[in-house]
């Protein structure tokens, strides 16, 4: 199973006030909210989310023991169970009727286990020799029967990521039968067998529901078993059976994390990890099931005002909630991803433990310059493997962007589902993310050969094209600036002879600044902004927005567009430098044009030069202009 890693886990506390009044407390495990309910003479309640300005408290009438009480989705209905028999309603939609109604179930003789929301006005009732599931009313206050299905029940649990309900039936409880439910719909799944640990005869084993837990693991549907061999067993210690449960098709055994201890545990899911938590120890074991890596590791929870949430009466919810119901303290595990740089020695299995995880994209940032900084001995496959696997899930990130866009441009088509705009989530590494977090600091690190500088830089432009992604000419910036600072200018030829640093208007503008410290800058220029087949006024306007008057005066003159262009722009630009010889240089070049072309080097009005021709005679004086060619 791999070996025991350290990963660390922090709590996110619920705390009720006067809790030694609090009669009970039950999870809505499709609001992700905990009702505390406290009796006597009115019941009152205090609803409490994943945030406080979600908290909502109100009073009803005591009219018994509450056994359930959830919110339909949204918060529009509440549901409350007090009876074996029935269900209360009370509308919490403004402007509807706010008296209660009530529904019996239908089948004679059944006890109501509970209820579940699949919707804001659809809920399921589960008994002991079935399911009824209805369409909820609030206007009319009533309820209507869509679907029932006979079959023994000996309880339930139900998942609302994928509103499927689990049933638990035969006399040792582990045959399940699954339901799913979706827009007014309930679908019959395949039923399958738990395999219960072996035991001496005649004892028998029966499956609790203390012992089974449903939740999405990366969007798929598991059934979690906590396995307890006997102390007879070659393997007394007790074990995780996760069984994968497809919508449609057989349910499979996919993994078996080992405990490597007894007692008595609950399960979570935190951010697609398995965490075991064990009463008695006080300790969580997390682990990750993506690949066949597991990663186990022990941590032991803070205490809330000295109160420890692993009491004898604590209660688990999925995905990610334990509550003491007693203590009044409940707590909402979430992973702390920093702590998680050393917590493999593969850089390749760590990224993609990493990549699948929520809040995960300033540590794996963090990871790529630790590499980098780890030394050159042999990290350049590493480097290449970790930029592939950031670069995978990049390139499947602009494909499903594209789709989208293409989709929404042709418009919908008939009979397809709306499409989604795909969502970006952290795992999402852009060139943007490397330039600014890794790269560009990684460029000016001391003691660092260039070569290795350089390899590093090409190897993720080999990555980037290796997905076919489009590569960023800042990119191409970083590699000539830092093969210009180590005076590599051989090499430098090279990438741009051969192409291997692709054309760009910003990167011919760079070559150009580069004129002064390699005079063939010039020409590469010049060549790889003709290859780019760009118009020839764009190409100036680049040049002068990076103040290479003399660079676009000689671009122009090359592709002979000399005579026609704006002399203007040229002085606006040439001024704006605050260069005189360069103003001079630019004035001068155009009163010889119009000397050649007019016979006069004046300024026709119509080019409205007089404000340049003024800061000329200010800067070198009258006798400085050219006077008209007597020839």
């Amino acid at each position: 199973m791999g070996e025991e890693h350290y990963l660390e886990l922090c709590e996110s506390p619920v705390q009720f006030e006067h809790a030694s009044n609090v009669n009970n407390v039950f999870f809505d495990e499709a609001n992700k909210q905990v009702f505390a309910v406290r009796s006597g003479g009115a019941t009152g309640v205090v609803v409490k989310g994943p945030e406080d300005k979600s908290s909502v408290a109100f009073r009803m009438d005591d009219k018994g023991e509450v056994k359930c009480i959830k919110f339909s989705i949204g918060n529009k209905i509440l549901a409350v169970q007090r009876t074996s028999k029935s269900v209360d309603f009370i509308n919490f939609i403004p402007d509807y009727p706010h008296t209660e109604f009530t529904q019996e179930c239908k089948t004679k003789n059944a006890s109501v286990l509970g209820f579940c929301w699949t919707n804001w006005n659809e809920i399921v009732f589960i008994t002991d020799q079935g399911i009824e599931f209805y369409q909820v009313f609030p206007d009319k206050r009533s309820l209507k029967l869509l679907k029932s299905q006979s079959i023994n029940v000996n309880w339930y649990q139900y998942c609302p990521e994928t509103a499927v309900i689990l049933l638990s039936t035969t006399v040792q409880g582990n045959i399940l039968q699954p339901f799913a439910f979706r827009n007014g719909t309930m679908s019959k799944m395949s039923k399958f067998e738990i395999e219960l640990p072996v035991v001496p005869k005649p004892a028998k084993l029966s499956l609790s529901e203390r012992d089974i837990a449903m939740a999405t693991i990366y969007g798929q549907l598991f059934v979690m078993y906590l396995k307890h061999h006997s102390r007879t067993a070659n393997s007394p210690s007790a074990e995780v059976v996760l069984y994968h449960l497809p919508r449609e098709g057989a349910c499979k055994k996919s993994h078996v994390l080992k405990l490597n201890t007894t007692g008595k545990f609950a399960l979570n899911i935190v951010d697609n990890l398995v965490v075991v938590h064990h009463q008695s120890s006080q300790v969580r074991y997390t682990y990750s099931v993506y690949g066949g890596l597991s990663v186990s590791v022990a941590h032991s929870p803070k205490y809330f005002n000295n109160v420890c949430v692993y009491s004898s009466s604590w209660s688990v919810f999925q995905p990610d909630i334990i509550i003491s119901a007693s203590e009044g303290v409940g707590d909402r595990s979430v992973v702390k991803l920093p702590p998680t740089v050393n917590l493999l020695q593969d850089k390749g299995k760590l990224m993609d433990f990493l990549l699948r995880r929520r809040d995960c994209k300033m540590v794996i940032l963090s990871v790529c310059s630790q590499i980098l900084e780890g030394g050159e001995k042999g990290s350049l496959p590493v480097v290449a493997t970790v930029f592939d696997k950031l670069n995978q899930v990049y390139k499947e990130y602009l494909e499903a962007e594209q789709t989208y866009t293409v989709a929404m441009e042709s418009g919908p088509s008939r009979g397809s589902a709306a499409q989604k705009r795909p969502v970006r989530t952290q795992a999402v590494i852009d060139q943007s993310d490397m330039y600014t977090h890794v790269l560009s600091s990684f460029t000016e690190r001391k003691g660092v050969s260039h070569k290795f500088i350089i390899a590093v830089l090409m190897e993720y432009i080999r990555s980037l094209n290796q997905f076919q992604i489009t590569v960023q000419h800042y990119l191409y910036e970083l590699v000539i600036k830092t093969l210009v600072q180590h005076n590599l200018f051989y090499m430098l030829h090279q990438f741009l002879q051969y192409h291997v640093l692709s054309d760009s208007k910003p990167l011919a503008c760079l070559l150009l600044s580069l004129e002064s410290t390699y005079p063939p800058a010039h020409q590469l220029s010049l060549d790889m902004l003709k290859r780019l087949s760009t118009a020839n006024d764009e190409i100036v306007e680049v040049l002068l927005s990076k103040q290479q008057v003399l660079g676009a005066l000689r671009f122009i003159r090359s592709v002979g567009g000399h005579d026609n262009v704006s002399a203007r722009k040229f002085l606006d630009a040439a001024q704006q430098t605050g260069d005189q010889m360069l103003f001079y240089t630019v004035f001068r070049s155009f009163q010889q044009r119009n000397q050649r072309l007019r016979g006069s080097p004046n300024f026709n009005p119509g080019e409205h030069c007089e404000e340049h021709v003024v800061h000329f005679k200010q800067l070198f004086g009258d006798q400085a202009l050219m006077k008209p060619s007597t020839v």
